[in-house]
Protein backbone atom coordinates (compact mmCIF):
# COMPACT_ATOMS: atom_id res chain seq x y z
CA UNK A 1 0.00 0.00 0.00
CA UNK A 2 1.35 3.21 -0.84
CA UNK A 3 1.85 6.01 1.69
CA UNK A 4 -0.52 8.62 2.06
CA UNK A 5 0.27 12.27 0.31
CA UNK A 6 0.36 14.01 4.20
CA UNK A 7 3.07 10.93 5.28
CA UNK A 8 5.02 11.37 1.73
CA UNK A 9 5.18 15.60 2.58
CA UNK A 10 5.99 14.94 6.04
CA UNK A 11 8.85 12.65 4.87
CA UNK A 12 9.89 14.90 2.25
CA UNK A 13 10.07 18.24 4.40
CA UNK A 14 11.97 16.28 7.53
CA UNK A 15 14.23 15.04 4.64
CA UNK A 16 15.27 19.12 4.45
CA UNK A 17 17.21 18.96 7.86
CA UNK A 18 21.22 18.61 7.66
CA UNK A 19 22.03 14.98 8.38
CA UNK A 20 18.69 13.58 7.65
CA UNK A 21 18.04 11.47 4.72
CA UNK A 22 14.76 9.74 3.41
CA UNK A 23 15.37 6.78 5.71
CA UNK A 24 15.66 8.62 8.87
CA UNK A 25 12.82 11.54 7.93
CA UNK A 26 10.54 7.97 7.50
CA UNK A 27 11.78 7.01 11.15
CA UNK A 28 10.91 10.16 12.76
CA UNK A 29 7.38 10.88 10.74
CA UNK A 30 5.86 7.30 11.95
CA UNK A 31 7.11 8.00 15.28
CA UNK A 32 5.86 11.30 15.62
CA UNK A 33 2.64 9.92 13.83
CA UNK A 34 2.43 6.97 16.05
CA UNK A 35 3.81 7.58 19.14
CA UNK A 36 4.30 11.45 19.73
CA UNK A 37 1.73 13.48 18.33
CA UNK A 38 1.45 16.27 20.76
CA UNK A 39 5.05 16.39 20.08
CA UNK A 40 4.65 16.89 16.68
CA UNK A 41 1.74 19.67 17.46
CA UNK A 42 4.65 21.23 19.47
CA UNK A 43 7.29 21.04 16.71
CA UNK A 44 4.86 22.32 14.48
CA UNK A 45 3.79 25.14 16.62
CA UNK A 46 7.79 26.20 17.60
CA UNK A 47 8.72 26.19 14.01
CA UNK A 48 5.95 28.34 12.48
CA UNK A 49 6.57 30.69 15.61
CA UNK A 50 10.32 30.70 14.59
CA UNK A 51 9.76 31.27 11.35
CA UNK A 52 7.08 34.46 11.98
CA UNK A 53 9.66 36.14 14.66
CA UNK A 54 12.92 35.48 13.76
CA UNK A 55 14.93 37.81 11.63
CA UNK A 56 17.96 39.37 11.19
CA UNK A 57 19.80 41.83 13.59
CA UNK A 58 20.24 45.23 11.84
CA UNK A 59 24.10 45.53 13.29
CA UNK A 60 25.42 42.03 13.35
CA UNK A 61 23.54 39.93 11.41
CA UNK A 62 22.73 37.21 13.92
CA UNK A 63 19.34 35.94 13.99
CA UNK A 64 17.24 37.58 16.55
CA UNK A 65 13.86 38.40 17.70
CA UNK A 66 14.40 42.06 17.55
CA UNK A 67 15.76 44.69 15.63
CA UNK A 68 18.90 44.50 17.52
CA UNK A 69 19.91 41.63 19.34
CA UNK A 70 20.63 41.45 22.69
CA UNK A 71 24.50 41.20 22.14
CA UNK A 72 24.71 44.47 20.41
CA UNK A 73 22.88 46.18 22.60
CA UNK A 74 24.09 44.72 25.63
CA UNK A 75 26.15 47.98 27.60
CA UNK A 76 28.80 45.02 29.01
CA UNK A 77 30.07 44.11 25.70
CA UNK A 78 33.39 45.36 24.18
CA UNK A 79 32.58 47.26 21.22
CA UNK A 80 36.16 47.28 20.12
CA UNK A 81 36.34 44.00 19.69
CA UNK A 82 34.47 42.20 16.42
CA UNK A 83 34.25 38.65 15.80
CA UNK A 84 33.68 37.54 12.34
CA UNK A 85 31.75 34.27 12.30
CA UNK A 86 30.08 31.76 9.45
CA UNK A 87 27.25 31.08 11.11
CA UNK A 88 24.72 31.87 14.44
CA UNK A 89 25.52 28.28 14.91
CA UNK A 90 29.01 29.42 15.35
CA UNK A 91 28.30 32.22 17.51
CA UNK A 92 26.28 30.66 20.29
CA UNK A 93 29.01 27.92 20.20
CA UNK A 94 31.36 30.77 21.35
CA UNK A 95 29.45 32.55 23.62
CA UNK A 96 28.50 29.33 25.31
CA UNK A 97 32.42 28.70 26.01
CA UNK A 98 32.27 32.16 27.58
CA UNK A 99 35.44 33.13 25.58
CA UNK A 100 34.63 36.23 24.25
CA UNK A 101 33.14 39.66 25.21
CA UNK A 102 33.25 41.82 22.32
CA UNK A 103 30.59 41.93 19.64
CA UNK A 104 30.30 39.71 16.32
CA UNK A 105 29.13 39.86 12.80
CA UNK A 106 27.56 36.92 10.97
CA UNK A 107 28.22 36.18 7.42
CA UNK A 108 25.34 33.50 7.00
CA UNK A 109 27.97 31.62 4.48
CA UNK A 110 31.39 32.21 3.42
CA UNK A 111 33.07 33.03 -0.03
CA UNK A 112 32.30 30.75 -2.71
CA UNK A 113 32.52 31.98 -6.20
CA UNK A 114 31.30 28.41 -7.80
CA UNK A 115 28.29 28.89 -5.50
CA UNK A 116 27.88 32.14 -6.56
CA UNK A 117 28.78 33.65 -3.57
CA UNK A 118 30.26 36.71 -3.38
CA UNK A 119 31.00 39.54 -0.94
CA UNK A 120 27.49 41.36 -1.50
CA UNK A 121 26.15 37.85 -0.26
CA UNK A 122 27.54 37.80 3.10
CA UNK A 123 26.84 40.81 3.40
CA UNK A 124 30.70 42.40 3.87
CA UNK A 125 28.96 46.31 2.67
CA UNK A 126 27.09 46.16 5.87
CA UNK A 127 29.86 44.78 7.61
CA UNK A 128 31.97 47.73 6.32
CA UNK A 129 29.84 50.38 7.93
CA UNK A 130 30.52 48.44 11.48
CA UNK A 131 34.34 49.43 10.83
CA UNK A 132 33.96 52.71 9.47
CA UNK A 133 32.18 54.06 12.85
CA UNK A 134 35.60 53.87 14.56
CA UNK A 135 34.80 51.80 17.23
CA UNK A 136 36.27 48.54 16.01
CA UNK A 137 40.21 48.27 17.15
CA UNK A 138 40.34 44.43 16.48
CA UNK A 139 38.86 41.72 14.09
CA UNK A 140 38.80 38.44 15.45
CA UNK A 141 37.98 35.84 12.27
CA UNK A 142 36.79 32.92 13.62
CA UNK A 143 35.85 31.56 9.78
CA UNK A 144 35.88 27.61 9.88
CA UNK A 145 39.66 26.22 8.71
CA UNK A 146 38.21 25.43 5.34
CA UNK A 147 39.70 26.16 2.13
CA UNK A 148 36.32 28.55 1.84
CA UNK A 149 36.99 29.44 5.61
CA UNK A 150 40.44 30.53 4.49
CA UNK A 151 39.58 32.88 1.51
CA UNK A 152 36.68 33.97 3.55
CA UNK A 153 39.25 35.29 6.61
CA UNK A 154 41.75 36.57 4.14
CA UNK A 155 39.54 38.62 2.04
CA UNK A 156 38.31 40.35 5.05
CA UNK A 157 41.76 40.58 6.56
CA UNK A 158 42.80 42.84 3.48
CA UNK A 159 39.85 45.06 3.89
CA UNK A 160 40.32 45.45 7.56
CA UNK A 161 44.39 46.41 7.36
CA UNK A 162 43.31 48.95 4.69
CA UNK A 163 41.21 50.57 7.22
CA UNK A 164 43.64 50.39 9.95
CA UNK A 165 42.73 48.20 12.08
CA UNK A 166 44.09 44.92 13.88
CA UNK A 167 42.79 41.40 12.07
CA UNK A 168 43.55 38.51 14.34
CA UNK A 169 42.75 34.35 13.67
CA UNK A 170 41.67 31.92 15.95
CA UNK A 171 44.47 29.51 16.06
CA UNK A 172 46.27 26.71 16.99
CA UNK A 173 43.22 23.84 18.34
CA UNK A 174 40.94 24.14 15.76
CA UNK A 175 41.22 21.01 13.12
CA UNK A 176 42.16 22.05 9.62
CA UNK A 177 38.65 21.58 8.01
CA UNK A 178 36.88 21.97 11.61
CA UNK A 179 33.76 23.23 12.01
CA UNK A 180 33.55 25.83 15.40
CA UNK A 181 30.25 24.31 15.44
CA UNK A 182 31.62 21.07 16.75
CA UNK A 183 34.51 22.36 18.85
CA UNK A 184 34.58 21.62 22.00
CA UNK A 185 34.93 24.85 24.82
CA UNK A 186 38.99 24.14 26.07
CA UNK A 187 39.55 24.27 22.36
CA UNK A 188 38.10 26.94 21.32
CA UNK A 189 39.25 28.41 24.54
CA UNK A 190 42.87 27.66 23.48
CA UNK A 191 42.19 28.66 19.89
CA UNK A 192 40.58 32.63 21.12
CA UNK A 193 43.58 32.90 23.11
CA UNK A 194 46.29 32.00 20.97
CA UNK A 195 45.03 34.05 18.07
CA UNK A 196 47.22 35.51 15.82
CA UNK A 197 47.65 38.51 13.61
CA UNK A 198 46.67 38.32 9.80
Amino acid sequence: MAESKAIVKLIEALSHLPGVGPKSARRMTYFLLERDREGARDISVAITEAIEKVGHCQQCNNLTEYDICEICSSKSRDSKKLCIVETPAELQSIEQASIFRGLYFVLMGHLSPLDGIGPEELGIDKLEVLLDNGEVDEVVLATNLTVEGEATAHYISELVRKKGILATRIAHGVPVGGELEYIDRNTLTEAFTGRRQM
